[in-house]
């Protein structure tokens, strides 16, 4: 099958070929087809096949006909986990639909509003966007959905992992009910489809591959090793081998910044990304990373997701990641449209529970390698039997917090105020002035008090103030 029996225009198929490809993927084959039909859909696919261009191919193809966005409108909104993943998006609808006169935005938090509500004055056919940054934008009355034509939940298992459930709810229920849905995702948990019963209706679902399998472009290789040798070992590997593309991953933000210094001390370029960095500072790295300006981009599991780098070559887990699923995405950066991939895990004594998870989740051993010179002290355990996988049940929805792991918030959790329960200055007047009213009520009448006497009477002070004897040293 070729993209040009997929009834795409030749402008469209024109800028594919600009890229590359020839032959749609797996999922480009089944998803630009029903997308193209109108009707919802529901597609989950590894990382790296190209869930991206299975749904902004078809959509562009069907925005060419039908009316222009007005100004503050779009019609067509892409909602998206990360920054990064916003950007790529972006960049994608851009990329593909150069030759067609039609335009698209990109928001997301981290950055300044102002440019963004003034970019929306000119309306977007294609609005992607981020769940806290668009609230913050409709509160502003800087977008609105009336013309919404398509809706796309992208990557909506992450979605649901950064607690974006309740703000994804928020935004549907300002949608025109009128719309083609569609959810795209890593796997279809018990989680998703729960999500997918108050979104698409009658769905197409589309499946190319078991959940969490990992793609077999992607050579995995587990290195032993100590903790205290793995920096080392990491710049030992990038000189040896004379890796010149590296993405490393590291569980925290301070251990990305650490190791980042390490390497510079060793002479190799590095940059580090996670959520700490400003949005100007992660583009930058990022661009640096693709250009080759910067040899070793070390980031947190924030890109994991979201960064599609044509032909990285090698992935390094320098941590392994506490949830088994990030590992899949983690090594998905590497081996993708089907290039050839490596992903290289150090793994110390102390990580052998999350190894043990990686490979129950992955259904494999992974292939372990020795490096000489940098054998571990505490042995690492060897890999007990796989057990078959066991049906998840749908996860409880937890209370979504002020702020969102990727720093965005909604404009009503922005405010910076504590509920009433959480801050004692918060106090309802209402209900002060009615507990006082009942306290005034219940007190009983002194002997020497006259009921007609007046409540502001001189004598009465003056008879109080000669009581209190601690009413001077006030």
């Amino acid at each position: 099958m070729s993209f040009s029996s997929l009834a795409l225009s030749s402008k469209i198929l024109s800028a594919i070929e600009k890229k590359g490809y020839t032959k749609p993927s797996p999922i480009q084959a089944q998803a630009i087809p029903a997308v193209l039909s109108g009707k919802d859909v529901m597609a989950a696919a590894q990382t790296g096949t190209g869930k991206t261009a299975g749904f902004t191919l078809p959509i562009l193809q069907r925005l060419i006909k039908g009316q222009k966005a007005k100004a503050n409108h779009a019609r067509v909104l892409v909602l998206t986990p990360t920054r990064e993943l916003a950007a790529q998006v972006g960049e994608s609808v851009a990329t593909y639909g150069e030759e067609l006169p039609l335009t698209s935005a990109v928001v997301f938090g981290g950055v300044k509003i102002n440019p963004q509500m003034m970019r929306l004055r000119q309306g977007a056919d294609v609005l992607v966007a981020t769940p806290g940054r668009l609230l913050d934008l409709y509160n502003h009355n800087a977008i609105k959905f009336s013309q919404i034509e398509v809706f796309v939940l992208d990557e909506a298992d992450r979605m649901l992992d950064m607690g974006f459930i309740r703000d994804i709810k928020k935004i549907i229920a300002l949608l025109p009910k009128q719309r083609q849905n569609l959810l795209f995702s890593a796997t279809f948990s018990p989680d998703i489809r729960a999500l997918a019963k108050g979104l698409v209706n009658n769905p197409v679902e589309i499946s190319v591959s078991p959940e969490n399998t990992t793609a077999k472009t992607v050579q995995q290789i587990v290195i032993p090793t100590d903790k205290k040798k793995k920096a080392k070992l990491v710049s030992y590997l990038i000189k040896e081998n004379d890796w010149q593309q590296v993405l490393i991953f590291t569980r925290t933000k301070h251990g990305a910044n650490k190791l980042t210094r390490d390497l510079e001390s060793q002479g190799i370029n590095a940059a580090a990304i996670h959520g700490n960095k400003s949005q100007g500072a992660r583009t930058k790295a990022l661009a640096n990373f693709k250009s080759g300006e910067v040899r070793v981009l070390v980031a947190t599991d924030i890109a994991a997701r979201g960064l599609d780098i044509d032909q990285l070559p090698q992935v390094v887990n320098f941590e392994l990641p506490n949830v088994p699923e990030d590992y899949v995405h983690r090594i998905g950066r590497t081996g993708r449209a089907g290039a050839q991939g490596h992903a290289i895990s150090l793994v110390c004594a102390d990580e052998h529970k999350e190894l043990q998870d990686i490979e129950y989740v992955i259904q494999q051993h992974i292939t372990r390698k020795v490096e000489p010179g940098f054998e571990a002290v505490n042995e690492l355990p060897p890999s007990r039997a796989i057990r078959p996988l066991k049906a998840k049940k749908p996860k409880k929805i937890k209370q979504q917090k002020s702020e969102h792991k990727d720093g965005q918030r909604s404009a009503e959790n922005a405010k910076g105020h504590k509920t009433p329960s959480k801050n004692n200055k918060h106090i309802d007047k209402n209900k002060l002035e009615n507990s006082s009213a009942k306290s005034r009520r219940k007190k009983p009448l002194s002997a020497n008090k006259s009921i007609n006497k007046p409540a502001n009477n001189p004598a009465k002070k003056q008879v109080k103030k000669a009581v209190d004897p601690y009413s001077a040293s006030r």
